[in-house]
């Protein structure tokens, strides 16, 4: 068995891996980068593999950094099977035709800028309609059953407790006469996430691809998520202010309703029963027509929910509805939101803040001090989030420069993905230890720490795969060298790499005229500190002159 790793190599977004075994070429997921300019100038890049050539592709699970670019795949004249769970392939119904109308909507903003500098128009990455008809080529299985795709590849799709119908896929390939088994984690979920059964564990393998987002990191236990969720909200709405929660449609958004219906049976004194009370008198709006539809099709799959939520529905307490809760599906009824004289929750896509509805309710709302901002999410660097998270004082926004003035709060405890923790008990499970393990789908610095962890308490040899690199997994790992391309890309990503730093730049001597302007200039500053301050900035204007010579 060959992989190439074409996607989530050292970042977190564009899962993409080729695999070749048993005379077959396969895709494990073939998802959109998302986040920095460098990093979304991928998705319009050719395949790095004939798409004619591919037999099947197998997806770990619907959200979009790991499908994204399947309807891209289908456009290019991929006609194979898709394998995927049954509410896998039901959000990507509603997900994908969603980024295609996205992608049509970019590119005719960005067709405008290059129509006024004399510039041909270019085509969106693909159409809605496109993305519909990639559905086409796609064949859902269930959870725990091996599908043979031919005499020498079976698979079985394993709950990964990350999202709805989300899986960790085993594949075995038989060669020479010897069975190799490599498990693709797909993307982990927490073991407490609500709605959701925990992730399955793995008794055995012989290689393993794992997901490592939070690698470095440890999550806030449940217990204390609800509570800072309360503290936040009621604290904002007794101010008369409005909760603005930037939630990933598909997911996230699910969580929170459960996490709000289900406050009331968590009541532990009556100054937790004032701020419950509080929080139920305020109409709570979930602002995303793509949440609305994805709301839904977990209704459709209810059978996929924990024991604990399928003992509540049995009890006639549906965890998806509650009083005050209101779902907008038009841009009318949106827009009327931010007109509303009224504390209230708004619950909108996209999570990390760069297109949609959020936008808007951010405009109308970051500069007020009264108002809170709360993530519940991942912030991928580059994006609109994750400045607001990172404690940027402006943004722009449709062009507009607003003040960040209102609470900032960020929940890390709601991410869908396994903590550092949990990593590592999905890998103490296994009672046939991997072989290697492949670190995928993460920042560099939490895959080091994680590596680190997993060596130190295993032995077992970790590996961190760069863009394009290929290796034979046999009885021991051969790394083969990189595809051709890689080093050309790479030039590519460098120079693009170099315009985002300058754009950051940019905005980051913005934020510091802002706070020197405010915080320093003033009357009662000490001169001595204005000094060092000067002679700071004077070196800085040096080493940009420099650059600029040079």
């Amino acid at each position: 068995m060959k992989i190439t790793f074409l996607g989530a190599t050292k970042t977190v977004t564009g899962s993409n891996f080729l695999v070749e075994a048993s005379g077959k070429k396969f895709l494990v997921d073939c998802g959109m980068y998302q986040g920095r300019a460098q990093d979304e100038w991928e998705n319009s890049a050719s395949f790095a593999f004939d798409v004619n050539e591919i037999d099947f592709m197998l997806l770990t699970h619907a959200h979009i950094d790991h499908s994204g670019r399947i309807p891209k795949l289908y456009k290019d004249g991929f006609r194979s099977k898709i394998y995927a769970t049954k509410a896998t392939c039901d959000l990507c119904s509603i997900m994908l035709p969603d980024s295609g109308h996205i992608q049509e909507m970019e590119i005719e903003w960005k067709n405008r800028k290059r129509i006024r500098k004399g510039l041909d128009p270019e085509p969106p990455l693909y159409t809605a309609e496109e993305a519909l008809k990639s559905l086409e080529v796609f064949v859902p299985v269930k959870y725990d059953e091996i599908i043979d795709i031919d005499e020498h590849i079976h698979v079985r799709f394993n709950d990964a407790g990350h999202m709805l119908g989300s899986s960790i896929i085993e594949v075995w390939a038989e060669e020479n006469g010897k069975i190799m088994k490599t498990v693709f984690t797909g993307d982990l979920g927490n073991n407490d996430i609500p709605l959701l059964s925990s992730p399955t564990m793995i008794e055995d393998a012989d290689y393993v691809v794992m997901e490592s987002t939070y690698g470095g990191r440890l999550h806030n236990k449940n217990e204390e998520k609800a509570e800072m969720f309360l503290n936040i909200v009621s604290e904002t709405l007794d101010k008369g202010g409005t909760v603005v929660i930037p939630s990933f449609a598909v997911g996230r958004t699910q969580e929170i309703l459960y996490e709000l219906n289900e406050l009331k049976d968590t009541i532990k004194d009556e100054e937790f029963r004032k701020k419950y009370e509080t929080i139920m008198k305020v109409p709570v709006y979930v602002d995303s027509p793509l949440a609305i539809s994805a709301t839904e099709i977990f209704r459709q799959n209810m059978d996929l929910f924990d024991d604990e939520t399928q003992e509540l529905i049995q009890n006639g307490d549906n965890p998806l509805e509650f009083a005050g809760l209101q779902f907008t599906q038009t841009a009318e009824e949106s827009k009327a939101l931010n007109e509303k004289n009224e504390s209230s929750i708004i619950i909108s896509a996209s999570g990390m803040c760069e297109v949609g509805r959020i936008k808007h309710h951010l405009k109308h709302n970051l500069w007020n001090p009264n108002s809170t901002i709360l993530f519940v999410g991942y912030q991928a660097p580059g994006t609109l989030g994750q400045k607001i998270v990172d404690g940027a004082k402006t943004v722009k926004i449709f062009g507009e420069e607003i003040a960040v003035n209102a609470r900032i709060e960020y929940i890390e405890g709601y991410s869908g993905h396994a903590d550092q923790e949990w990593l590592l008990n999905f890998i103490y499970s296994f009672i046939r230890k991997p072989k290697t393990i492949f670190l995928v789908h993460g920042e560099p610095e939490g895959q080091i720490v994680l590596k680190q962890k997993i060596q130190g308490t295993t032995e077992i040899p970790v590996i961190i795969p760069e863009y394009g690199e290929e290796y034979e997994l046999n009885e021991e790992v051969e790394r083969l060298g990189r595809i051709k391309g890689s080093k050309e890309r790479e030039r590519k990503y460098i120079r693009l790499e170099v315009l985002g730093r300058i754009q950051t730049l940019k905005e980051e001597l913005e934020d510091m005229s802002t706070i020197v302007r405010e915080e320093m200039l003033i009357e009662d500053a000490k001169d001595e500190d204005i000094e060092k301050l000067n002679e700071r900035i004077k070196e800085l204007e040096k080493q940009i002159v420099e650059i600029i010579k040079d």
